[in-house]
């Protein structure tokens, strides 16, 4: 079982927290976080994009001139691909980019990318994250007692107030424990997970 230090919010080691091998301590997959990455990012797609074909482009009901005897190319629409204005030919519609993964995968994938946070020694667990205030110095001075700069904050429950303290500081996301995601762990140079939130990460992954 890999162990791992416990801080307060002063920065100073209060202990220690064993993780478990199922879920922390998983071999890199290299593969299967890059196409957890390609397929997160591609469920990110709104797909609207659209342009009109030719029989969508308005005008060219006429014939522009006559078929033979002008000299010029034969045309039967001034709304062809070939003129300006005309409609676009294999141009983009809306569509869905979504794609799918079974989800035993997508758990590994957190777990792999976890795992390898933790090899790394990007895994920061805190005993507890109180502020007394919703002020974002209280949250960027927690994060300097750490020696932080940019990080995902990762807590067992949701948090309006360590939310509001974080979301001003450039770098700095916060996500449920309930909600993690192999992007967002990937993103993020430090992982800075509270105590609680490694039991929840635990419990739902392993």
């Amino acid at each position: 079982m890999p162990t791992v230090p416990v801080f307060n919010q002063n920065g100073e080691t209060v202990g220690e927290v064993e993780l478990s091998d199922n879920v922390f301590a998983v071999p890199m997959n290299a593969g299967l976080l890059h196409q957890s990455i390609v397929r997160y990012q591609a469920n990110q797609r709104q797909g609207t994009a659209s342009t009109k074909t030719r029989s969508e482009v308005s005008g060219g009901g006429r014939k522009p001139w006559r078929q033979k005897g002008t000299g010029r190319a034969r045309a039967g629409s001034i709304r062809s691909p070939l003129w300006r204005h005309g409609g676009i030919t294999f141009g983009p519609k809306p569509r869905s980019f979504a794609q799918s993964m079974p989800r035993k995968m997508r758990r590994l994938a957190v777990k792999v990318a976890l795992s390898d946070k933790v090899r790394k020694g990007e895994f920061v667990v805190l005993e507890n994250l109180e502020l007394p205030d919703a002020k974002t110095k209280e949250m960027a001075k927690v994060l300097a007692n750490l020696g932080v700069k940019k990080a995902l904050i990762i807590t067992a429950d949701r948090d309006d107030q360590v939310q509001r303290s974080a979301r001003n500081i450039p770098g700095v996301e916060m996500l449920q424990a309930t909600n993690l995601n192999v992007y967002d762990i990937l993103k993020h140079d430090r992982l800075i997970i509270t105590r609680d939130a490694v039991a929840r990460v635990e419990e739902v992954l392993g």
